[in-house]
């Protein structure tokens, strides 16, 4: 079972906010582990609507590797959706997690790119999540 907070990483959300600030046309900014949980976030997004981002951000990466595997196209470094008013950015982050960022239309794409690769460099090691482990109990007969 995966307990659920309403903490984030205060050193991350200050350079989250700092993404958001600095490209115009962003929105909002998450960082999620695999699974889907919130890691940080941009003031700019409240703790449901960056649950949802991270919910959405997880079934994207997941797609992505699904074609990656079946096609033999590697790891997945980005994706990218393109909506009529929005863009929706997700790129590895570092081990276990990912960086979604909501913005504008009219953001610059290439600008975005660049600021959210040099944003993964930086903060590089604090970005990486430990693995879940599930651990069973000997109880029951099961295995120990």
């Amino acid at each position: 079972m995966t307990l659920r907070t309403t903490s984030t990483n205060d050193d991350l959300d200050w350079l989250l906010d700092g993404l958001v600030d600095q490209i115009p046309g962003t929105r909002n900014a998450v960082v999620l582990s695999d699974d889907g949980l919130v890691v940080s976030r941009s003031s700019s997004i409240t703790r449901t609507d960056a649950e949802r981002l991270a919910a959405i951000a997880t079934g994207q990466q997941s797609l992505a590797r699904g074609v990656g595997e079946i096609f033999g196209g590697g790891v997945v470094h980005q994706v990218i959706v393109e909506l009529t008013d929005l863009w929706l950015f997700i790129s590895s982050a570092g081990r276990g997690t990912h960086l979604a960022v909501v913005a504008e239309q009219e953001v610059d794409a290439e600008l975005m790119a660049v600021a959210m690769h040099t944003l993964v460099q930086q903060v590089g090691q604090q970005l990486g999540t430990e693995v879940r482990v599930v651990r069973e109990h000997a109880e029951g007969g099961g295995p120990g």
